[in-house]
């Protein structure tokens, strides 16, 4: 498709219809690109030991041995804080029993010893009693 320009006295565009014969030289010549293509040898070589050797592909490189490392390290902590987890919590049970036993040791204690103070009070009231 072509586009002309209308006579000056107008300000819109015409469209032209296409020319058939250009439309099949530039397809068939579109069309032999691929096949001259794969006959000719590329000019463009990629040399894989000066790509290792640019400074995009030290960071590149750089970047991902640090992303290793950090899952390396993130594995590691994982496991560290699951010990750690139930460590805590079996030594929170443990010592929250403990003090209750404790406690409650500490509850009969006071006990005995009120009781043994006023078994004490009697037996010296009785012993003077006798005297």
């Amino acid at each position: 498709l072509t586009l002309a320009r209308a006579p000056a006295t107008t300000t819109q565009l015409r469209v032209r219809p296409p020319n058939r014969m250009a439309s099949r030289r530039v397809l068939v010549g579109l069309l032999a690109l691929p096949a001259a293509a794969l006959n000719t040898v590329s000019a463009l070589t990629f040399d894989v030991a000066a790509a290792k050797n640019r400074p995009v592909s030290k960071v590149i490189t750089l970047l991902k041995d640090m992303q290793k490392q950090l899952e390396k390290e993130a594995e590691e902590d994982e496991e560290i804080y699951d010990k750690m987890a139930c460590w805590c919590e079996t030594n929170d049970k443990e010592k929250t029993k403990s003090i209750a036993d404790a406690e409650a040791r500490i509850e009969d204690l006071t006990t005995k010893i009120e009781e043994l103070t006023a078994a004490s009070a009697r037996l010296n009231t009785e012993i003077k009693n006798h005297e």
